[in-house]
């Protein structure tokens, strides 16, 4: 007997999941448990006949062999189960949403990821199944998406959930019914219950957060504890809410929770249950509700995160304008740093902020010569380095702040600004997500091991340790990072140093030995090991460009700044390499989750205007990882393309060399028309297909060891356009000027159908490389691409019967008719008239005498 079966308290998405899955396995039947949550009791009320349940009480568990079970993965869970139920000896499949748990029954099938509904997952199947949903169908299964994500709003909600909902609403999803049954509101039992919490409710505060616990007893049980819980913390608002109730014998705690600081788990699976990180809950039977109670509030402090402080959120040190500074330098500076306000400093001490609307307002009234500190604030809002996330948000919202001066003992030690505060929140967010697959610092350097050459990790932690007893932050940083993740070799070890890279290498040769190079315009050294190899320490910095295209100015600055100024989020990832930090990852910009999804994202929206050949780079790594640009990366490429003519022909040169020789030459020539790079150059959107099998073309006519070069595959779409005259400014070697020459001269000829023989080839095409030849053949000029792959072939080993010398020795003179009669003997050679040296020979004595 198969059976699909979910958790007691049967809500929306429990009911939806049933349903889903009996889609997938028609032949199972569906079992309920008698405890229904409200909105879903309402709705049965009047759809019950329209599904096939069967009561847990009823099933005969002896029967049963194979369950499938949906938005759960415990057994505890289920309702009552026989004590000689062994779930050993049934095929169990599993479809939950849930967070992993060690309570968790071992499957044989199915699928447990983090969505915000576990009636997505099903769907996901139902649709790469392709079967039909009914509009009925389509209305419950939304009921599961949005009550369980909270219209979309909760933390857990997942773009597979959005995704499944517009399919839903293909399907033809009444949202009526969706908004009717998900409404929330009380019965007068529930509402009574409601009373008698709020009534008991002490509220505790726990290293800055006030947590709400309720309690009452009741003779019966009565559903809808988790909507009241809701409740609870909607009116005593505080950060979290528990409530404690004894129903009969059986104790029910439910926890909801609204602060990112606050994970309910902790406390919720010591009681046996589960759920998200805020929301869930637990049920003990034949429970103590005292003994509970004194426990759940003994161990409030393990679910919360430790607070963020502004010690870790604020930028250190501070980059400040003096008094006298005038609006002009200001307006420069800010445009250098990427900065929206300075902050003033006289003498050490804090006097005020300057932002970019005060600039704009002097500059308005044509006083950019005038001081800074004519337009300043000097009300400043400031805060210590303690002061916590929460307690800096406030501060924000309530006084429309974009910065906060972080001060000690009057001294300008940091500053929060808005930027900070929406990294670390997003950064939270982006941990969630990668939770399951995110490494702690000791798996990450374990993975560094793993990796790197033994010699390299060792020479690595010897960084670290020499870069703590110096106070210097090391780290491990760029594509490096990105490979370590992805399990790839790459050998190419970047150091950074938060402060002065040269002092630090030279603190490296003095723990260590060996020899330092120093480049002091560049703030970068290089430290020879005693052992030989040889590691780059470079100081953080930033960059600036004074315009689109040109070459970054640089200077140093802290390791933020450093990964600002990269190309993609997942390059823009570090590995601290200090002692007592080794393998912690730096992700400010949400790299790691960036390679789980395969996307390449750029950091900020002038990427590309800055630095076109990021948009080079971007086609680069999508062909080596099979990533694709995110929406808005690619948005912004194609706004920014037309800046591609602004770079030097050498550095188009160099991105194109890196492009054709890393990729499929093919795809690369289809995702440049694409993203209309040569369209810049006049070539035509309508040359695509035909460009795109022309080099499929010319690579399938070259061997694994010898392939043709990038620029034959640069040239294809100004061949097929009819537009060689375009690429000559790319031909900057000599090479690459003799292959367009003899391209543009053989696109010309016009006796390649009147051509048969091999010797007739040669008298054509002697004078031209293979390389040319082959060009022209993979462009599909030439019908009998086959005769003239024969002749090339033939033309490589030929034989050199006769020389110069010997036309002398016959008594023939010296002139430009020697080349010409060697190559007619190469004709009949390749025509199969003389094949030995013999035979050339006497092949002359006839010419000879014929003159």
């Amino acid at each position: 007997m198969q059976i699909i079966i979910s958790h007691v308290n049967t809500d929306f998405d429990a009911l939806a999941s049933m349903i889903a899955a009996k889609k997938l396995y028609p032949e199972a039947q569906l079992v309920i448990s008698d405890k229904l949550e409200t909105r879903v009791q309402r709705y049965l009320n009047i759809y019950r006949d329209m599904f096939d349940f069967v009561p847990n009480a009823h099933i005969d568990w002896a029967l049963v062999t194979e369950m499938i079970i949906v938005d759960v993965a415990s057994l505890s869970r289920i309702g009552s189960l026989p004590q000689d139920f062994d779930p050993k000896t049934r095929n169990i499949i599993v479809y939950d949403h849930h967070p992993k748990s060690e309570k968790d029954v071992p499957y044989d099938e199915g699928v447990v990821e983090l969505t915000g509904a576990a009636v997505t997952l099903l769907l996901e199947e139902i649709q790469k199944r392709g079967l039909p949903v009914s509009k009925f169908e389509a209305s419950l299964f939304g009921l599961g998406i949005y009550t369980d994500t909270g219209n979309f709003t909760y933390n857990n909600t997942t773009i597979r959930d959005f995704q499944m909902a517009a399919y839903l609403l293909e399907q033809g999803m009444n949202m009526e019914i969706v908004q009717r049954f998900s409404e929330q509101t009380l019965t007068s039992e529930q509402q009574d219950l409601l009373d008698n919490l709020l009534a008991h409710t002490e509220i505790h505060e726990v290293d800055g957060l006030e947590i709400a616990v309720s309690t009452y007893g009741l003779e019966k049980f009565q559903n809808g504890l988790a909507l009241l819980t809701s409740k609870l913390l909607g009116v005593k608002g505080t950060d979290a809410a528990f409530a404690v109730v004894k129903m009969k014998t059986t104790v029910v705690v439910v926890g909801r929770a609204n602060s990112e600081r606050i994970t309910l788990l902790p406390i919720l699976k010591k009681l046996g249950g589960g759920g998200h990180k805020q929301a869930g809950s637990a049920t003990v039977k034949k429970g103590d509700i005292e003994a509970i109670l004194s426990e759940l509030i003994e161990d409030l402090p393990t679910i919360l995160k430790p607070a963020i402080t502004a010690k870790e959120l604020m930028t250190s040190p501070v980059k400040t304008l003096s008094p006298d500074t005038t609006i002009e330098e200001a307006g420069r500076r800010m445009y250098r740093y990427g900065h929206s306000g300075y902050p003033i400093v006289e003498e050490g001490r804090l006097i005020g902020l300057i932002t970019r609307r005060d600039l704009d307002k002097a500059n308005h009234h044509g006083l950019g010569h005038a001081p800074v500190k004519a337009y300043m604030t000097t009300k400043v809002y400031t805060i210590g380095p303690d002061a916590s996330l929460e307690e800096i948000q406030e501060l924000v919202i309530d006084h429309n702040i974009g910065r906060l001066p972080v001060i000690v003992d009057g001294q300008l030690v940091g500053i929060v600004t808005r930027t900070n505060i929406i990294k670390v929140l997003h950064s939270d967010v982006l941990t969630d997500q990668v939770a399951q697959e995110g490494l702690t610092a000791e798996e990450l350097a374990g993975k560094m091991g793993e990796q790197l050459p033994e010699e390299v990790c060792r020479l690595l932690k010897e960084i670290g340790k020499t870069a703590s007893e110096m106070n210097t932050p090391v780290y491990l940083i760029g594509g490096i990072v990105r490979d370590i993740l992805l399990n790839r070799p790459n050998d190419d070890i970047d150091i950074v140093a938060e402060g002065d890279g040269i002092h630090l290498a030279r603190g490296l040769q003095e723990a260590y030995g060996g020899e330092v190079l120093e480049h002091e315009s560049f703030g970068t050294a290089t430290w020879t090991h005693p052992s030989g190899l040889s590691i780059d320490v470079t100081s953080s910095r930033l960059e600036y460009y004074e315009q689109p295209a040109a070459l970054p100015e640089v200077e140093k600055s802290v390791l933020g700044d450093d990964l600002q100024r990269r190309d993609f989020t997942i390059n823009a990832m570090a590995i601290r390499l200090n002692e007592e930090s080794f393998g912690e990852l730096i992700d400010p910009f949400g790299g790691q989750y960036d390679l789980l999804e395969q996307k390449i994202k750029i950091l900020h929206n002038i990427s590309f205007v800055e630095d076109p050949t990021r948009i080079f780079r971007a086609v680069r790594f999508e062909g080596r990882f099979g990533f694709s640009m995110d929406d808005q990366t690619e948005k912004l490429a194609l706004e920014s393309i037309d800046k591609m003519t602004q770079l030097t022909t050498q550095r188009i040169n160099e991105e194109m060399k890196r492009l054709f020789k890393e990729g499929m030459p093919q795809k690369v020539i289809r995702r440049l028309f694409e993203l209309n790079v040569w369209q810049q150059f006049g070539i035509k959107e309508n040359q695509m297909e035909s460009s795109c099998a022309a080099a499929e073309a010319l690579q399938k006519m070259y061997t694994e060891q010898e392939q043709p070069s990038w620029f034959d595959y640069f040239l294809i779409p100004f061949y097929c356009d009819s537009k060689l005259y375009a690429a000559e400014r790319f031909a900057l070697l000599k090479p690459e000027r003799k292959l367009l020459e003899e391209i543009s001269d053989l696109h010309a000829y016009e006796q390649w159908e009147e051509t048969r023989q091999e010797g007739e080839w040669h008298f054509l095409l002697n004078a031209y490389s293979d390389e040319a030849i082959l060009f022209i053949l993979a462009a599909g000029q030439v019908t009998e691409q086959q005769a003239v792959v024969d002749y090339l072939q033939k033309r490589r080993n030929l034989t050199k019967y006769l020389t110069g010398s010997d036309l002398m020795k016959a008594g023939l003179k010296p002139g430009p008719s020697f080349s010409e009669l060697l190559m007619q003997l190469e004709a009949c050679q390749l025509n199969g008239d003389v094949t030995s040296k013999e035979q050339a020979d006497k092949w002359l004595q006839e010419y000879v005498c014929k003159q």
